[in-house]
C-alpha cells in the first residue's frame, strides 16, 4: 500500500516540477523565439532584462523534475532516453546555447548580432524539442519488457512536429504577455499587437492537435470517449483562459494577460495528464509498473519536502525583488 501511495505522491511532485519549469522558463524562451521580430536592439536588451535575473533560477524546476523522474521511476529512463536521446540532446544545446548568450550578449559589442542568433537559436531548438517530446509521449513508444525497440528518429514524425512548433507558439505567446507586463512606451505596444496573432496560432494548432491525438493514440481516444464529462472540463477552461486574454490585451491590461496565458498552458497541461493518467510509460506502463523500490522512494521524499519549499521560496522572493518595469536603456547588466 505504501509503494502505490509513494507512486503517486512522486507523479505529482514530478508533474508540479514540469509545470513549474513551463510556465516559468517558458516565457524567457518565448522572447528569445520572439526576438528576431523586436522593433530594434533597444527593445531587445529590454527583453534580455525583464528575464535576466530569474532565468537561471527558473530550470532549477527542470533540473528538480529531471532528478525526482530518475529516483522514483528509473525504469523510465530506460525507456525514454535511447527513445528521445537527440530531441534531448537538441533541447540542451539549445538551453546551453541561451545561456551563453545571457553572459556574453551584453560584453560584447563587435559581435552582438552573434549571440543574438544564439539567443533566438538556442531558444527556438529549445522549445521545438520539447514540444516534439511532449507529442512522441502522446504516440507512444514501441516497448517490449521495458526495452525501447523503436529507432532513433521513431520520435520525430509529422505529429511531433506539429507538437513542436505549437510550443513553440506557446511560449511565444507567454514571452509576449510577459513583455506586457515588463516594458512600457512602444516596446508594450508592439506586444500588445503580436499577442492576438500568437493566440490565434495557438488556438489553431490546439484545435489540429486535438483533432488528431485519436487518430494517434487509441488509448487517449477511449479515455475521451469513456469519460467525456471530466477529461472536457479542461479543453473548455483553456478557451476560457484564451477568451480571457484576447478581452485583456484588447482592453490593454498589463498583468492579466500573463495570467490568462498561464491558465492557458495550465489547463492544457491537465487535460493532457488526465488523458494519459496513469500511464507513464505509454501506451501500456503504469507509474507503479515504473516506480522503484517504496525505500528508495521515502529516502529521496523527505529530502524533497525540504527542498520544495526553500525554492519556492528564493523564488518568490527574487520575483518581488526585481518586480516593476523594465525601461529602455535601464536594466540588472
Amino acid at each position: 500500500m505504501i509503494s502505490l501511495d509513494l507512486a503517486i505522491i512522486w507523479a505529482g511532485i514530478i508533474g508540479f516540477g514540469v509545470i513549474m519549469y513551463v510556465i516559468m522558463d517558458g516565457f524567457d524562451l518565448g522572447l528569445g523565439i520572439l526576438y528576431p521580430f523586436a522593433p530594434d536592439e533597444a527593445s531587445r536588451d529590454v527583453m534580455m532584462n525583464s528575464v535576466a535575473p530569474v532565468w537561471d533560477g527558473n530550470e532549477t524546476w527542470l533540473v528538480l523534475g529531471g532528478a525526482g523522474l530518475l529516483g522514483a521511476f528509473p525504469l523510465v529512463y530506460s525507456v525514454f532516453l535511447p527513445a528521445l536521446y537527440i530531441g534531448v540532446f537538441l533541447m540542451l544545446a539549445g538551453l546551453i546555447f541561451r545561456g551563453i548568450s545571457f553572459e556574453f550578449r551584453f560584453k560584447s559589442k563587435k559581435n552582438r548580432h552573434w549571440w543574438n542568433r544564439a539567443f533566438c537559436g538556442g531558444s527556438a531548438v529549445a522549445a521545438f524539442a520539447q514540444g516534439a517530446v511532449v507529442g512522441a509521449y502522446i504516440q507512444g513508444f514501441a516497448v517490449e519488457d521495458f526495452v525501447y525497440v523503436g529507432g532513433a528518429l521513431d520520435w520525430l514524425t509529422p505529429f511531433s512536429v506539429l507538437t513542436g512548433l505549437g510550443l513553440m507558439a506557446g511560449y511565444a505567446l507567454l514571452g509576449s504577455t510577459w513583455l506586457i507586463l515588463k516594458s512600457e512606451g512602444y516596446v508594450q505596444q508592439w506586444a500588445y499587437r503580436i499577442t492576438p496573432k500568437l493566440l490565434l496560432a495557438v488556438l489553431v494548432v490546439f484545435a489540429i492537435v486535438s483533432l488528431w491525438t485519436p487518430l494517434v493514440s487509441p488509448e487517449v481516444r477511449d479515455r475521451w470517449l469513456s469519460q467525456i464529462h471530466l477529461i472536457w472540463v479542461f479543453p473548455i477552461l483553456a478557451m476560457v483562459c484564451a477568451y480571457v486574454l484576447y478581452r485583456a490585451v484588447k482592453r490593454q491590461e498589463e498583468g492579466l494577460p500573463f495570467v490568462a496565458s498561464l491558465g492557458l498552458f495550465i489547463f492544457t497541461y491537465l487535460g493532457l495528464i488526465a488523458s494519459k493518467w496513469p500511464v507513464i510509460v505509454p501506451p501500456n506502463y503504469t507509474i507503479w509498473d515504473a516506480s522503484s523500490a517504496p525505500e528508495s522512494q521515502l529516502f529521496l521524499l523527505i529530502g524533497v519536502l525540504f527542498v520544495i519549499p526553500i525554492v519556492l521560496a528564493y523564488t518568490a522572493w527574487t520575483y518581488w525583488v526585481f518586480r516593476g518595469k523594465v525601461r529602455v536603456g535601464e536594466g540588472y547588466h
